[in-house]
């Protein structure tokens, strides 16, 4: 029992405020408080009313100490606090939490709200090192905040988790069936960023960001976002009987006709190809020429048609699966020196005729050929000698400037330099 009107005027002076705070410290650590504590350097009316608390004067000096278990007796013994002093700092200042008691019982609300995750990627031991970098990071606490919180997000998570990769299902339909909301997948919301990162786990694809690139990762595990709006340009692919998609490219490849996939189709009936190479061009005037001049004997060709759509990166990484060795050219500028750097660094790919040698070649067979080079230099993350090479001569050579040398070794199937 406690009379919190003595107590107040016996402790809540703003002379003894020091040493409430050091009781209340000493329990918020857990210490026992069978000892005493000192003020170093009291003030004069500090010490008068630690004087006046314990009814004696302190030893003199500028240092002030006083007995914790002395504290304790007089506040039972006076009647202001029969239960002691502990009981009497928690009547001042609140509810005592021991810090460490605290961080014990968080870290066993996320274990608790990580367990239904934990269960789903035992199964999934692809997926170990992502759960394990996902605790480790704080993604998950900096999205969902608190443990209650992310509960039911983790739950959803754990579920999702369970049901990729999908088989070309729509990703709202797909959310709909697993966690029951189709827009629960939405950009933005933490299940999607959550998933993404799973995603991301199990096809190895690198962090990025950007409407399109979300697509390609979605697309990776088998789940259309936009399906129908990424599309990829080809030409000669042989088509495989077994889909409607595989027939219809068969019948193009024999009439020499090009053909346009899209992202549905390319994640939904998988494209196999028994070829060795397959090229790459940046522009669809190389795929117009190619199929004008060289019609059904065009070897393999997929454009990426600048900037790579998911359509097209979720091909490449179709046929680099299946053992076919990829082949790009692009435009000799920066603007093509970029779209490269995002070609070589995200799927196995050679440079076909795209190397500092080949540019040096056409500069100096031709000095007028091509237009004045314009702005920013961008190395190449395949051949470090492009830049340079690029920087002196200072002249743009577009694919529409090499085409006679690109149908070349499109005619026989192999580029010129692997004989």
């Amino acid at each position: 029992m406690i009379d919190e009107a003595r107590l107040q005027r016996l402790l809540g002076a703003e002379d003894l405020a020091w040493l409430v705070a050091r009781i209340r410290q000493r329990l918020q650590r857990g210490q026992s408080l069978d000892t005493t504590v000192t003020l170093s350097d009291a003030t004069a009316s500090q010490r008068s009313a630690v004087q006046r608390l314990l009814g004696r004067p302190p030893v003199p000096g500028r240092a002030l100490t006083v007995s914790l278990p002395s504290l304790d007796r007089l506040l039972r013994d006076s009647g202001v606090s029969r239960s002691g002093l502990e009981a009497a700092i928690i009547a001042l200042t609140g509810e005592v939490i021991d810090p460490r008691a605290a961080v014990a019982e968080q870290n066993a609300a996320w274990r608790r709200a990580l367990g239904p995750l934990s269960a789903a990627v035992e199964k999934r031991p692809e997926l170990s090192a992502w759960l394990a970098e996902l605790d480790r990071s704080g993604l998950v606490r900096r999205l969902l905040g608190t443990a209650p919180a992310a509960e039911p997000v983790l739950a959803e998570l754990a579920a999702v988790v369970r049901e990729l990769p999908a088989s070309g299902e729509l990703l709202g339909g797909f959310a709909a069936r697993v966690v029951g909301r189709a827009h629960a997948l939405d950009d933005g919301l933490p299940l999607a960023t959550l998933t993404l990162s799973a995603a991301r786990a199990l096809s190895g694809l690198d962090s990025g960001s950007g409407a399109e690139w979300r697509r390609e990762v979605w697309a990776s595990v088998g789940i259309l976002r936009d399906e129908l709006s990424a599309t990829v340009l080809t030409l000669g692919l042989p088509g495989h009987p077994a889909s409607a998609t595989g027939r219809a490219l068969g019948e193009l490849r024999e009439a020499g006709q090009p053909a346009v996939l899209t992202l549905r189709q390319v994640v939904r009936d998988r494209i196999r190809l028994q070829a060795p190479y397959v090229f790459i061009c940046e522009n669809p005037i190389v795929v117009s020429a190619a199929a004008d001049r060289l019609g059904p004997g065009c070897a393999p060709l997929v454009c990426s048609n600048g900037q790579p759509s998911a359509a097209v990166m979720h091909l490449l990484r179709q046929l680099t699966a299946d053992g076919t060795r990829l082949l790009y050219h692009g435009d000799f500028d920066w603007g093509g020196i970029r779209i490269g750097n995002v070609i070589f660094d995200r799927v196995s790919t050679a440079p076909w005729r795209f190397a500092a040698e080949d540019y040096q070649t056409m500069t100096s067979a031709v000095p007028s050929q091509g237009h004045a080079l314009s702005g920013a230099p961008v190395a190449a993350s395949w051949d470090p000698a492009l830049k340079p090479a690029m920087t002196a001569a200072a002249r743009a050579i577009e694919e529409e400037h090499v085409l006679d040398h690109l149908l070349s070794d499109l005619a026989t199937g192999r580029p010129a330099a692997l004989g």
